[in-house]
């Protein structure tokens, strides 16, 4: 399964699970992040890490690793 870490810049993806340390997928949660979500892959910053995403009206910069916990479906 493709993961949020792997997606270039423009395209647009579904969350379907969201793994990792229960502390950042809460937070992820609480920011919106959650299955179902439509997200857009914004850019990369200039060495790669952290990305940065728009979901809805809102953009977020997750480190790789933590993108890397979330998988998705390319829409």
């Amino acid at each position: 399964m493709p993961v949020l870490s792997e997606m270039q810049p423009g395209q647009r993806a579904e969350v379907l699970t969201l793994t990792g340390d229960p502390a950042v997928v809460q937070r992820l949660y609480e920011f919106g992040l959650i299955e179902g979500e439509t997200v857009e892959f914004l850019g990369y910053a200039p060495l790669g890490d952290p990305i940065e995403i728009r979901l809805g009206n809102t953009r977020l910069t997750l480190r790789k690793a933590e993108a890397a916990g979330i998988t998705i479906k390319i829409v």
